[in-house]
């Protein structure tokens, strides 16, 4: 076992389109004197290996460009087993639209070895898993903890992508599109969760109706119409997407009828209530626990 303090890791903040860029780099330089910052390399998989290039430390931290860690995390120690070392830590980001903290947005610790290495997004490898996706690799952790917020609402077309790219990604099984009749046992029940809260909660938060109504599209567009969704990853295409979006032909109540999906138009006060409830879910473990280990405890494996 290797013990790793995180301040002695490079630390690099990735940015591309993020409205508050510039606001957050400023909060992130003085919080981490010694991030680093790497902006506007298009691709996902290309972004992800100009930041482990930028990287002087084989393990590096990575912020997301609209993501504000807390800055306990930087005095954290990191307990790395053996069979972790090569592994990328991935923890949970509090998503400010709806109260969701699962890996979207969350920071993560990767190894230059394992970015150099990867072939995903605009490199794929030509699997499913790696079309839209890095998690599926074996080698890619979800960790349990929660260590920063993510603001993917700096204005309205950012968080109408943030939405549309969740109601895509949360409807795959590994990466690859479900069959409509088989959509909802074959979509992760928990992922069919977080669909949910992303289709209706958000509405006390600014531009939160447009990551609501931006997913709801996501999800319609994947299962309901003979899309490639692999432009998921694609950020152009998604602008042309988003302008498609605004003419408004299309009928969202079909994600009832044919998806059967709970629609909800909640009012501000509302969507307060459930996120200020659902906090009360979360317990912080040691900071390597893995989502599985707890769920395997929980379920009795």
């Amino acid at each position: 076992m290797a013990q790793v303090d995180v301040a002695d890791l490079d630390c690099i903040f990735l940015t591309y389109y993020e409205p508050k860029r510039e606001e957050f780099w400023a909060q992130i330089s003085n919080m981490v004197p010694w991030a680093k910052r790497v902006d506007g390399v298009k691709g996902s998989d290309a972004a992800h290996k100009a930041a482990a290039a930028a990287s002087d430390t084989e393990r590096f931290v990575l912020i997301d460009g609209d993501n504000l860690p807390d800055e306990r995390f930087f005095n954290l120690v990191l307990d790395i087993k053996d069979e972790y070392a090569d592994c990328v830590f991935r923890w949970r980001g509090r998503n400010h639209i709806n109260g969701l903290m699962y890996g979207n947005g969350g920071l993560s610790c990767w190894t230059r070895e394992f970015v150099n290495n990867m072939q995903t997004h605009e490199a794929t490898d030509g699997t499913d898993e790696t079309l839209v996706e890095f998690c599926f690799d074996d080698k890619y952790l979800a960790m349990n903890n929660c260590y920063s917020t993510s603001y993917p609402n700096g204005d309205a077309y950012h968080a109408w992508r943030a939405g549309f790219r969740e109601g895509v990604k949360l409807c795959l099984d590994k990466g690859s599109k479900p069959a409509l009749e088989n959509f909802h046992s074959e979509v992760h029940h928990t992922n069919l969760e977080y669909l949910s809260v992303w289709h209706n909660i958000g509405a006390d938060v600014e531009y939160g109706s447009q990551a609501i109504e931006g997913a709801r599209y996501g999800t319609y567009k994947l299962m309901l119409t003979d899309w490639d969704w692999t432009q998921t990853q694609d950020f152009d295409a998604l602008e042309y997407i988003y302008d498609e979006w605004q003419q408004g032909d299309w009928d969202h109540t079909q994600l009832n009828s044919r998806l059967g999906l709970e629609l909800y138009d909640f009012d501000s006060s509302a969507s307060a209530f459930f996120k200020q409830h659902t906090r009360k879910n979360y317990h912080e473990h040691e900071p390597l626990t893995t989502e599985i280990e707890l769920i395997r405890k929980v379920e009795g494996w």
